[in-house]
């Protein structure tokens, strides 16, 4: 996280106690119990984040191994949520201050904090995103989506085949590219036609149903991989082979780099493919709890800020006054 790279801003003075590091019991530290529970793709960004919330508490004099985190009030996080939104986006600033409410969650689990001085600190306001095109994001159109099928269509190789199941699944299953790659053949459901899906993120599980060209590509994918046990997706080698190590994440993305340049698509990200999934149903009328299931969202306001709607109304709002004013002057 880059971003996190800025200098120390001490809010906390000498007398309060935030500043005196504290030598936590192995098992007992609020801040490594916390990351412990996060799955390897977040666990190093919040790191940075609770470090670098240790570093504005203190003006760099402790680290978040050393911070004591349940001496943290109110008065203590709310002036930590204003020092954020000074250095950072909306979007770093929620991240950071999630941080911030797993480690102090962690210390009232470890019985350091009362309940009542826990829900104190933690009462703060999400950031309001300041951008208005954030909620929309890449999305992908369906031409797009058509283009990059075709292209794994007219690829006779076993990566053809691989390559559609792969954006079947991000696509009409929102799932994460970090979620694609944990699948096993076992997680495919052929009876329900759902698929157990191993979050990232808190090693939550859910089961997701997969549909029309989805569920087809998938089939497609297991016809030429076979059904052994395994992961669903693997490595392709020179000559078609297939190799029984399971595809990585980076994989994944370099994947979709690829067959994005053979299609013509501009630049895209797995994650993008999530978010017109959202998108879509969104704007097909699925209501927003469905959508959330299916993201496995614990919290609503994350699948909200997927909504293309609440733009798309504001600019068909705008097109219904009329200036009566014509241009005098042509750009060429």
């Amino acid at each position: 996280m880059n971003e996190l790279q800025t200098r120390p801003t001490a809010i906390a003075g000498r007398d309060t106690g935030i500043l005196t590091a504290t030598a936590y019991p192995a098992d007992g530290n609020p801040a490594t119990v916390y990351l412990a529970g996060l799955g390897a793709g977040s666990r190093r960004t919040m790191a940075q984040a609770l470090d670098r919330i240790a570093e504005i508490t203190t003006g760099g004099r402790v680290d978040a191994q050393q911070l004591p985190w349940h001496t943290l009030r109110f008065q203590y996080t709310q002036a930590i949520r204003a020092a954020l939104m000074g250095e950072y986006s909306p979007a770093t600033t929620n991240k950071m201050l999630s941080a911030l409410r797993g480690a102090l969650k962690a210390a009232w689990r470890l019985g350091l904090m009362t309940a009542d001085d826990y829900s104190r600190a933690v009462d703060l306001d999400p950031v309001g995103v300041s951008r208005p095109d954030q909620a929309a994001g890449r999305a992908l159109n369906p031409g797009e989506l058509m283009g990059l099928l075709n292209v794994c269509e007219n690829d006779a190789t076993a990566a053809g085949g691989r390559d559609a199941a792969i954006l079947g699944l991000l696509y009409a299953c929102g799932l994460r590219r970090s979620e694609v790659v944990k699948l096993d053949v076992s997680d495919y459901d052929p009876v329900m036609f759902v698929l157990k899906v191993r979050a990232s993120k808190r090693g939550k599980t859910r089961v997701v149903p997969i549909e029309n060209g989805g569920k087809a590509a998938l089939l497609d994918w297991l016809h030429l991989r076979g059904k052994t046990p395994g992961p669903l997706f693997v490595r392709i080698l020179k000559g078609g082979h297939l190799a029984e190590a399971r595809l990585t994440a980076q994989g994944v993305y370099d994947i979709l780099s690829r067959r994005a340049d053979e299609a013509g698509v501009d630049s895209f990200t797995p994650h993008d493919l999530r978010r017109t999934f959202a998108g879509d149903l969104l704007d097909a009328g699925v209501d927003l709890a469905t959508v959330q299931k299916m993201m496995g969202h614990s919290n609503p306001a994350t699948t909200a800020s997927y909504d293309r709607r609440g733009e798309r109304a504001k600019r068909a709002a705008a097109t219904k006054l009329h200036v009566p004013y014509k241009r005098r002057y042509s750009d060429g």
